[in-house]
C-alpha cells in the first residue's frame, strides 16, 4: 500500500467509527421516552432501534449528497481535512455522551469539517449558502417545529382519551409508543447515517477514487449502515437518562406524541435533503409533550443546558478539527494522519474507562432522577 492508501484507510475507519459514536449518542433521541414508560424493556429498544437504524439507512441518499457536495468546495479538501474534521465531531460526541448532553451529532461533523477545511483552504472553500441554509436555519426552526406538533399531538390525545378508563387507555398508548418509536429509528437511519456516507464519499473524491458529485458507493452505504446500527446497539445510556428521566417526567400519551412528531419532522426534512439534528427534533418534541400536558414537570434548567451545549457545537468541533488539521498538517504525510488517529483511540478509551466510575446500564437507567446523569447509588443493600 502507498502512504496515500494508508491515509485513507485511515479516514474510512475513522468516519466508521464515527458513525458508531453517532449511533449510540442518538439512541435516546428515538427510545427514550419507550424506555422511561415501560412501553419496551431496555434493551429490547436499542435492538429494535439499531434494526430500524440498519434499514432506514439504504432509503434516500439526499443527505449524503448534501454533505458530499452542499458544504465546501471539494477541491479543496484533502484527507487530512476530512481526518482532522472528524477528529473534531467524534471527541465532541464523545465528551457530550459522558456529561449525559444529547447534543448534534450532525453538527459535530459539520462544524469539524468546516472548520478543517477553514485552515487549510480559508474561509472562501466553505459554500456558506448552503452551510446556512442546509444546516443553520433548519437547526434553529426544528426543535420549534416539532415541539408546537408534539404540544399540540399530547394536548389533543389527552382530551381525546378523557373519557377511555386509565388501563386500557395506558396499554393503547403503550402499543402506539412502539410503533413511533420505531418509526423515529427509521427517520433516524435515513438521515443521520447518510452523513458519514457523504463525508467518506467527500474522502474518496478528495483521493481522486471517484469524480467531483459523485454519489455514495454501494460499499460505503452498507458498511455505514451496519457501523450507526452497531453503535445504537451498545446503547448510550448516558443521554438515554437525561432526556428520557431528567427533561420531563414522561407518560405514554406524551411519549407517543413525541415520538410521532419527530418522526414526521426528520422524515420531511430527509425528503428535501435537509442535515437535520435529531437530537434538536427528539428534545424539542420531548418539551412539547411536557408543555401540552396541564400539571406536567419540566425542568427548564436542563433544558438551558441542552441549549447552550447546541450552541457551541459548530464553533467548539470547528475549533478542534482546525486544531487537529494544523498538527497532522505540521508533521506531513501519513505520520501526521497517523499520531491524529492514534490520539483519537486514546481519548476514546480513557473517556470509555471514565464512563464506567460509575456507569450507567440498562438496570439503572429508569433510577429516580437526583439531579444528575448518573444515578444514586443505593443504600438499602444488607452489607455481608
Amino acid at each position: 500500500m502507498t502512504g496515500n492508501d494508508v491515509v485513507l484507510v485511515l479516514v474510512v475507519v475513522t468516519a466508521l467509527g464515527f458513525d458508531f459514536t453517532n449511533g449510540f449518542h442518538d439512541t435516546g433521541n428515538a427510545m427514550a421516552t419507550s424506555i422511561v414508560t415501560g412501553a419496551l424493556p431496555p434493551r429490547v429498544a436499542v435492538a429494535i432501534s439499531a434494526v430500524l437504524n440498519l434499514v432506514g439507512a439504504f432509503l434516500s441518499t439526499a443527505v449524503a449528497a448534501t454533505i458530499a457536495s452542499g458544504l465546501v468546495n471539494s477541491q479543496d479538501v484533502t484527507l487530512t481535512v476530512v481526518m482532522a474534521g472528524l477528529t473534531g465531531s467524534i471527541l465532541w460526541n464523545l465528551a457530550t455522551w459522558y456529561l449525559g448532553i444529547p447534543s448534534s451529532s450532525s453538527h459535530a461533523l459539520i462544524g469539524g469539517v468546516v472548520g478543517a477545511t477553514i485552515a487549510a483552504a480559508g474561509a472562501s472553500a466553505v459554500k456558506w449558502q448552503g452551510l446556512v441554509g442546509k444546516v443553520i436555519v433548519p437547526a434553529a426552526l426544528s426543535p420549534f417545529i416539532a415541539g408546537a406538533v408534539s404540544a399540540l399531538g399530547t394536548h389533543l390525545v389527552y382530551r381525546l382519551t378523557r373519557r377511555v378508563a386509565e388501563g386500557p387507555q395506558r396499554h393503547g398508548f403503550r402499543l402506539g409508543q412502539v410503533g413511533s418509536a420505531c418509526m423515529v429509528s427509521l427517520a433516524h437511519g435515513t438521515n443521520d447515517a447518510q452523513k458519514t456516507m457523504g463525508v467518506i464519499t467527500l474522502a474518496l473524491i478528495a483521493n481522486g477514487t471517484l469524480q467531483s458529485g459523485a454519489s455514495a458507493p454501494t460499499w460505503v452505504i452498507g458498511s455505514c449502515a451496519v457501523a450507526i446500527a452497531l453503535g445504537t446497539y451498545i446503547g448510550g445510556w448516558r443521554v438515554i437518562r437525561a432526556l428520557g428521566k431528567g427533561l420531563v417526567e414522561i407518560d405514554p400519551p406524551q411519549g407517543m406524541a413525541s415520538e410521532s412528531a419527530s418522526a414526521a419532522v426528520i422524515l420531511s426534512s430527509t425528503d428535501f435533503g435537509y442535515s437535520l439534528s435529531t437530537t434538536h427534533v427528539a428534545t424539542g418534541s420531548i418539551l412539547g409533550a411536557g408543555v401540552g400536558r396541564k400539571g406536567a414537570v419540566v425542568r427548564w434548567h436542563i433544558a438551558h443546558r441542552m441549549v447552550a451545549a447546541w450552541l457551541f457545537t459548530l464553533p467548539a468541533a470547528a475549533v478542534v478539527g482546525a486544531l487537529a488539521y494544523w498538527v497532522a498538517n505540521g508533521i506531513g504525510g501519513t505520520a501526521g494522519v497517523a499520531v491524529i488517529f492514534a490520539v483519537l483511540v486514546l481519548a476514546s478509551i480513557a473517556f470509555w474507562f471514565a464512563s464506567r466510575r460509575p456507569a450507567v446500564t440498562p438496570e439503572n437507567v429508569n433510577a429516580t432522577w437526583t439531579g444528575s446523569v448518573v444515578p444514586a447509588a443505593p443504600t438499602d443493600e444488607v452489607p455481608q
